[in-house]
C-alpha cells in the first residue's frame, strides 16, 4: 500500500464506500423509473433534478466549505444521506414524486459534501505526494464506476429498488465511520450574513484573476472540456450504436475498455511516475489528439472495415485514451490543488465546478443541433481542428508557466 498517510486513506476508503453505493442507486433509480413509468422523459426529470441544484448551490457550497470544519461537514453530510434514505426505506416512500424530491435533497447535500471533500484532500498528504494521491483517489472512483453499475443492475433485479437504497443508506454510514477518525484540524469562520457569502465569492474570484497560472490552467481545461465533452457524450455514441452499428454488449465492451485504460494509467502514476506525470501533460495531450484523429477517419466514410474489425481496432484506441486521460487528468488536478491556498479552496474549485457543469450541456445541445446539418465525422474534424489549435496555442504560450512549479508557488 501507498505510504500516504493514514489520514488519506481513511479519507481514500470513505469516499470509495460512498460512491460504490452511490453507483448502485445510480443505476437501480432509472431503471425503477423506467419500469414504473416507461418514460424516457420521466427518466430525464430525474436526471435533471440531479444535476441542476448542485449547479445553483455550488458556489455557496464552495464558501461554506472553505468557512466551516470540512470534516465535521463530510461526516453529518454522509451521515444525513444515510438517514434520508433509512426513513424513505423505512416508512415506505417510494413513489416517484417523493423519490423527486429525495433525490433533489441528495443532490443539494453532494453540494456542499462534494466542496468540503474537494477542498481538504489536499491538506492530507504532502506536497510532492499529492500527484500519487490524487491518482489513487481516482483508481478507486473508477473502481467503483466499474463495479457499482454491475452490482446496480444484479441488485435490482433481485431486490428492486428498496434493497438499491438499502445498500447505498448503508454506504453512506460506512464512509462517515472511515471520516470520523480522520485528524483534521479548520478554524470556523461562521457566516454572519448573506453579505458576507457575496464578499467570499468575489474574494475567490479575485484570486483567480489575479493568479495567471490559474487562469491558464482553468482556462485550458473548460475549453477543451467543452470540445470534447459532449463528443464523447453524445456523437460517439450515435456512431457506434446507430451508424456502425456495435451490439449493446459492444457497447458495453468499449466503456469498460476506457476504464481499464484509465486504471493503468494511475497505475502507472502510483507505482513509477509519481510527480514526473506533470511534466508529460503536454505529449499526452498531443497523443490523445493523434488518437482522437484516428477514431475520427474510422468513423469516417473514407475507411471502409468490417464491423469485427473496427470493434477490435476501437477497444485497442480506447484502452490507450483512457492511458493518457489518466495521463492528462490527474497532472492538471494535482496542479490545480497546489496552485490554491487551502482557505480558497472551496471557493475557486466551486466556480470551477459550475462552469464546467454549466458550459458541458451548452456544447452538447450545440452539437446535437449540429448532428442534424453535419455528419458525424464532420463533427469530430471540427472538434479536432479547435481542440489542436487551442492546444498548440497554450503549449507555444503557456508550457513553461503551466509546467513549471513557479506556477505552484502562486497559491502560498
Amino acid at each position: 500500500m501507498l505510504n500516504l498517510g493514514k489520514n488519506f486513506w481513511l479519507y481514500a476508503i470513505g469516499r470509495f464506500i460512498s460512491q460504490l453505493g452511490w453507483a448502485v442507486q445510480d443505476v437501480a433509480l432509472p431503471l425503477y423509473v423506467l419500469d414504473v413509468t416507461k418514460s424516457g422523459a420521466m427518466m430525464s426529470i430525474f436526471l435533471i433534478a440531479e444535476l441542476v441544484p448542485r449547479l445553483v448551490l455550488s458556489p455557496i457550497a464552495g464558501v461554506v466549505g472553505d468557512r466551516y470544519n470540512r470534516k465535521v461537514l463530510m461526516v453529518w453530510l454522509d451521515i444525513a444521506r444515510g438517514i434520508l434514505l433509512f426513513g424513505v426505506i423505512a416508512f415506505g416512500l417510494l413513489n416517484l414524486k417523493t423519490l423527486l424530491v429525495v433525490q433533489i435533497l441528495m443532490s443539494i447535500m453532494g453540494a456542499f459534501f462534494a466542496s468540503a471533500t474537494g477542498a481538504m484532500f489536499a491538506d492530507l498528504v504532502e506536497k510532492d505526494e499529492l500527484t500519487r494521491a490524487t491518482s489513487t483517489v481516482q483508481t478507486l472512483g473508477i473502481i467503483a464506476r466499474i463495479a457499482g453499475p454491475l452490482l446496480g443492475g444484479i441488485i435490482y433485479a433481485f431486490g428492486g429498488i428498496r434493497l438499491a437504497l438499502l445498500i447505498n443508506a448503508v454506504s453512506f454510514f460506512g464512509s462517515g465511520l472511515f471520516e470520523m477518525f480522520i485528524h483534521y484540524e479548520w478554524k470556523t469562520k461562521e457566516l454572519k450574513g448573506i453579505s458576507e457569502i457575496k464578499e467570499d465569492l468575489l474574494e475567490g474570484l479575485r484570486f483567480i484573476k489575479t493568479k495567471k497560472a490559474l487562469m491558464i490552467l482553468m482556462s485550458y481545461a473548460l475549453l477543451i472540456n467543452f470540445l470534447f465533452n459532449p463528443i464523447g457524450a453524445v456523437v460517439l455514441p450515435y456512431v457506434f450504436r446507430i451508424q456502425i452499428g456495435f451490439s449493446a454488449q459492444q457497447f458495453g465492451a468499449l466503456e469498460t475498455a476506457i476504464m481499464v485504460g484509465m486504471l493503468l494509467g494511475n497505475a502507472l502514476i502510483m507505482t513509477k511516475l509519481g510527480n514526473r506525470a506533470e511534466m508529460l501533460l503536454f505529449k499526452a495531450l498531443f497523443m490523445e489528439l493523434t488518437l482522437f484523429l484516428v477514431i475520427t477517419l474510422l468513423c469516417s466514410p473514407f475507411i471502409s472495415l468490417e464491423v469485427s474489425y473496427l470493434f477490435i481496432a476501437f477497444v485497442a484506441i480506447d484502452v490507450l485514451l483512457g492511458i493518457l486521460n489518466a495521463l492528462v487528468n490527474v497532472p492538471i488536478s494535482a496542479k490545480l490543488q497546489k496552485m490554491v491556498p487551502s482557505e480558497l479552496r472551496g471557493r475557486v474549485f466551486s466556480v470551477f465546478e459550475m462552469l464546467a457543469m454549466g458550459t458541458t450541456p451548452i456544447g452538447m445541445a450545440i452539437v446535437g443541433v449540429l448532428l442534424e446539418i453535419l455528419q458525424p465525422y464532420q463533427l469530430m474534424i471540427i472538434s479536432w481542428l479547435a481542440g489542436f489549435g487551442v492546444t498548440l496555442y497554450y503549449f507555444v504560450r503557456y508550457e513553461s508557466i503551466i509546467l513549471t512549479s513557479e506556477a505552484e508557488k502562486e497559491g502560498i
